[in-house]
């Protein structure tokens, strides 16, 4: 499509009635908030039979708000950043090697598969993250305390893994002559939700039977969202590495929340059906005192749901209660099952 013919939304239409073949047809639109009224077109297209593909994403098309203008006709499909099985195909397909490491600290969007050095893949990393934060959410919803939300923001995904507090980060910024609300941090921490830059994950508590309202834990879209974060080198691989199990989990279609075992915590509750897996995430389990502690977040559970181990040790530290799995095996799994 020339740009120049497309400049109303009847422009759209038009376009599409006078290309088409006969019969049903498919449309695709790729950052069609750019044009006003843009869902007039959608709207007219349907009644035309036609099926229309929307993609894109920035501040006047932002995640889930956008379906909102579609009065319900829609079906909603979120694209995460790959995993590590499709970015280790793409790579394949690209001449080129992806380790785990490079994972664990890279991420998965796979367009820094063109870049061949660091330099050059730190400056995309960066101007993705600044395009997100500024275009899609400072600029969507007017921030006019742009300086401390941007330090808010690298707070918070610099934090992945973690439950965090509202009232924490507040005082954290107060503490560094920034002053925000933990209200208003509360609301910025809703608009990367919303943005889809971050996840919050509910915490279920054993002992209370339920929900445990306002206590989350956050991670990223993806870890490059940390590690860009990082200087001299020091990638905090060992909350990733939790934050990439979690993405691989929501990728193998499972439900999953933070389980508090009577006040010891397993990192994953996963659940697909009938089926319930405990789940311990750790970089390596080498050193007695780790094993132990990992292993004693499992205590007191049933018999019946299955326990799981994930590190990165080629040991095998399996049990008769818990199954140890190890990452490179993990990561290339389509199921718990």
């Amino acid at each position: 499509m020339v740009t120049e013919q497309i400049q109303t939304w009847q422009d759209i239409v038009s376009y599409v009635e006078s290309n088409k073949r006969s019969g049903f047809c498919y449309v695709f639109l790729d950052e069609v908030q750019e044009i006003d009224e843009w869902q007039s077109a959608c709207k007219t297209l349907r009644l035309r039979d036609c099926s229309v593909f929307i993609t894109g994403s920035n501040s006047k098309l932002l995640s889930k708000e956008f379906t909102q203008e579609l009065s319900g006709r829609y079906v909603s499909f979120r694209v995460r950043p790959f995993v590590y099985k499709e970015i280790l195909e793409y790579a394949k397909e690209l001449g080129r090697d992806i380790s785990i490491s490079d994972y664990l600290i890279w991420g998965g969007f796979p367009k820094r598969l063109e870049f061949q050095g660091e330099e050059e893949l730190r400056i995309y990393l960066n101007d993705l993250d600044k395009t997100i934060v500024e275009n899609d959410i400072i600029n969507r919803y007017k921030i006019v305390k742009s300086d401390v939300f941007r330090k808010v923001a690298s707070y918070t995904l610099i934090s992945n893994s973690r439950i965090y507090s509202a009232k924490a980060i507040s005082d954290y910024m107060k503490g560094n002559n920034l002053s925000c609300t933990s209200n208003t941090v509360q609301k910025w921490i809703f608009y990367l939700d919303e943005a889809y830059i971050i996840d919050q994950v509910d915490r279920y508590s054993q002992k209370a039977k339920k929900v445990l309202e306002n206590s989350h834990k956050l991670y990223n879209c993806d870890v490059a969202m940390n590690s860009i974060r990082c200087t001299n080198n020091r990638y905090d691989i060992t909350h990733n590495l939790e934050n990439i199990v979690y993405n691989e989990l929501i990728y193998m279609g499972y439900k999953v929340s933070v389980y508090d075992n009577n006040g010891r915590e397993i990192d994953f509750l996963a659940e697909n059906g009938n089926y319930r897996y405990f789940i311990q995430v750790a970089y390596s389990v080498a050193e007695d005192k780790t094993y132990q502690r990992e292993m004693s977040a499992f205590k007191g559970l049933n018999q019946i749901d299955t326990k799981i181990l994930i590190t990165n040790d080629d040991i095998d530290y399996s049990t008769s209660n818990v199954k140890h799995i190890k990452l490179k095996d993990f990561l290339l799994m389509d199921t718990l099952e």
